[in-house]
């Protein structure tokens, strides 16, 4: 099963990887399928055979919830299949439903048998991936009990206990074991011409969850679903922001570059059908948000919704993920970064724990709910391996000023990790040094070897990557606004003040490529440029760190052929010693990536590159439903006519669902700029 096959099933961190005949096979590796629930997979086996035989798939599942397919047994032209089994499944909170419809074709009575593979694993999903690594399990031990209405396996390592508890209506028949999977049997009576149905219910209760969902059928989750969706996505009768107008006119800033604007759309035609491509657009990512978001709790407990960061390896909240989702989708839909702040403030980090990478006012990277967490065996528990989390949390704080005072003394603390523990006083620059039993990168582009130098040698620590330093000068700029009008703190808002001002002056000093005309990637811990030519630069004009003439040139020259691909920007140029087209950050294409850019291009004014590079991530998620993936591979219109897939991509995944809305603000007029430099 590839991700393209696979039948995706979510809602409040729940969510189910299936066939296209609704079946779960115990796949691992880049495309796992199973029910998942904090971070493990409770259900992998779920393989239903009619009649002795897996069944043909005459309809196979979709998209919408309920998933529904028709199967039937084995038949030929002359002798066609007895009847046909509808499938209808359907997942809320620690839950899966599911219903079988079975209707005769015979003008006379059957039995029909049906035979139904069940097991739960329990495997954590760092254990799934295909990375090669092996994890001990010390003294675990899994169990499955019989029941008169189905099987509950259990999962046990010490004081750690999970459950999947699966039941049936009517009871199964007879229950046979096959190693540590159960096999169900039912043999149903269909009258002629009549049907007869079969109810199955898989709660799923990790240890450390609540109560799985009261949803009784699959009809049932996917209106609870439908109506918790279109509460989000739905405003006064419009389901997405309209492009023809600005995001929120009530609050819109006047853009005096606006009729310059309209002006390069009316000659470059940017007309009704790149519209509605966007409306398209925005709407799938709405619905993908929506999806997307999972429980959490805030620093007084309230119960929250922000946004993970996608599926099927990230759905748990992301620091940066959610940050920058939720400040795309901010003019349309604030209550995300309501949320998303709330969140961070209650997991900010408070002492020091160096296997988390934990410092007094650093914001979290990751959150990870499972047994391997647990038992710190990852350290992704509660990671704090970012650079960029913090400021980025500063920057949604200014724009989202009703939390402002609130969140006071979250804002203050970080940016005392700014100065101390970020490296500012000490260094000059935000600065990570990479976690040999974490993060080796811990900017947006975290694999190993994507901070590198143009012959492809990994940058050694301490690193300042260039992006960093964008995000920093801009947290320190609208964080002095807040203390000069919200906090009342003159001296700490001109203290902020002369550190960015101080930080934007030395930035072109220390990261300027003369010969590039472009900046660096970062400076690795003797100051030494790292000179490969990477899309990053493209965010330094969002922050608004660069003067114009430079910001000018850096947006042209991301729109040549070796950065742009026709359908987005590159992660690092082509033809650079280290460039892969398949490589996750030295090649690929990252249509969030691409977001931040636009915004950029839109504050420098380069509306005709902004544009152009609407134009070709619109066409991008028309190519796939209007859904744009986490990553493409970085091969050019030139090699394919289509976009050609990242193999490891998840999707849905919530920065790409939220790109379309900051292609929205930057095309009609940014909301709100920035609190200090700009362009």
């Amino acid at each position: 099963m590839t991700a393209a096959d696979r039948v995706l099933l979510v809602r409040d961190g729940t969510f189910a990887a299936l066939t296209a005949g609704g079946g779960i096979t115990g796949r691992r590796g880049t495309s796992p399928d199973g029910l998942f629930v904090r971070d493990a997979r409770h259900l992998s086996r779920w393989e239903l055979t009619v009649d002795g035989a897996e069944p043909a798939v005459l309809v196979p599942a979709g998209s919408a919830t309920p998933a529904t397919c028709v199967l039937t047994p084995e038949g030929v032209r002359d002798q066609p299949a007895g009847y046909a089994v509808f499938r209808e499944q359907a997942v809320a909170s620690g839950l899966l439903l599911e219903r079988l419809r079975l209707v005769s074709n015979r003008p006379g009575g059957i039995t029909a048998r049906l035979e139904l593979t069940v097991d739960a694993d329990f495997a954590d999903q760092f254990e799934l991936r295909a990375d090669g690594r092996t994890y001990g399990k010390g003294d675990a031990v899994r169990t499955a009990e019989v029941r008169a209405d189905g099987v509950e396996f259990s999962y046990r390592r010490g004081e750690w206990y999970s459950r999947t508890n699966m039941t049936a209506a009517p009871a199964p028949d007879e229950v046979t074991t096959e190693g540590t999977a159960h096999r169900l049997v039912w043999e149903l009576a269909l009258p002629a011409h009549g049907s007869t149905e079969l109810a199955l219910r898989v709660e799923a209760r990790p240890d450390g969850g609540g109560e799985p969902s009261k949803a009784a059928t699959p009809g049932e989750a996917a209106a609870e679903l439908s109506a918790d969706t279109m509460a989000f996505t739905g405003r006064a009768g419009q389901a997405t922001p309209n492009p023809a107008r600005p995001a929120d006119p009530g609050q819109a800033t006047p853009n005096p570059a606006r009729p310059a604007l309209e002006a390069i759309r009316a000659e470059r035609g940017f007309g009704d059908a790149q519209r509605n491509a966007l409306s398209h657009a925005c709407a799938q990512g709405l619905t993908d948000l929506a999806t997307l978001r999972i429980p959490a709790t805030g620093p007084k407990g309230e119960p929250l919704k922000p946004p993970a960061a996608g599926i099927p390896w990230f759905l748990t909240l992301f620091g940066r993920d959610s940050l920058l989702s939720s400040l795309f989708a901010l003019p349309y839909r604030p209550e995300l970064a309501e949320h998303t702040l709330l969140t961070l403030a209650a997991t900010q980090g408070t002492t020091y724990d160096p296997f988390r990478g934990e410092q007094p006012g650093r914001i979290v990277h990751e959150i990870r709910h499972g047994e391997l967490a647990r038992f710190r065996q990852v350290p992704y528990g509660r990671y704090y391996g970012s650079v960029d989390a913090t400021p980025l949390f500063l920057v949604l704080l200014h724009e989202h000023r009703d939390l402002a005072k609130r969140l006071e003394p979250q804002a203050r603390a970080a940016i005392d990790w700014m100065f101390k523990d970020g490296g500012l006083a000490e260094h000059g620059w935000l600065v990570y040094d990479p976690d040999p039993n974490g993060l080796v990168n811990q900017n947006w582009k975290d694999s190993e070897g994507a901070i590198c130098f143009a012959d492809g040698t990994q940058a050694a620590g301490p690193i300042a990557v260039a992006e960093a330093q964008g995000y920093a000068y801009d947290a320190l700029a609208r964080t002095a606004q807040l203390a000069r009008e919200v906090w009342q703190d003159t001296a700490c808002a001109d203290r902020l003040d002369t550190a960015a001002a101080d930080l934007r002056t030395r930035f072109v000093r220390d990261f300027w490529l003369p010969e590039a005309d472009f900046p660096a990637l970062a400076l690795d811990g003797t100051g030494r440029k790292a000179d490969a030519l990477a899309s990053d630069a493209g965010h330094l004009l969002w922050s608004g760190i660069l003067d114009q003439a430079r910001g000018e040139r850096v947006g042209r020259r991301l729109l040549r052929d070796d950065f742009f691909t026709g359908w987005a920007i590159r992660t690092l140029a082509a033809e650079q010693t280290p460039y892969h087209p398949l490589s996750y950050h030295r090649g690929s294409c990252w249509p969030h990536d691409n977001a931040v850019i636009a915004l950029g291009l839109a504050r420098y004014g380069l509306y005709d590159e902004l544009l152009t590079l609407t134009r070709g991530l619109l066409d991008t998620a028309a190519h796939h439903d209007w859904r744009l993936p986490e990553v493409l591979a970085g091969y050019s219109r030139t090699d394919h006519p289509a976009p050609v897939p990242y193999p490891h991509a998840c999707s849905p995944q919530a920065w790409a669902a939220a790109t379309p809305l900051a292609l929205l603000t930057a095309l009609t007029g940014r909301p709100a700029d920035s609190g200090g430099g700009g362009a």
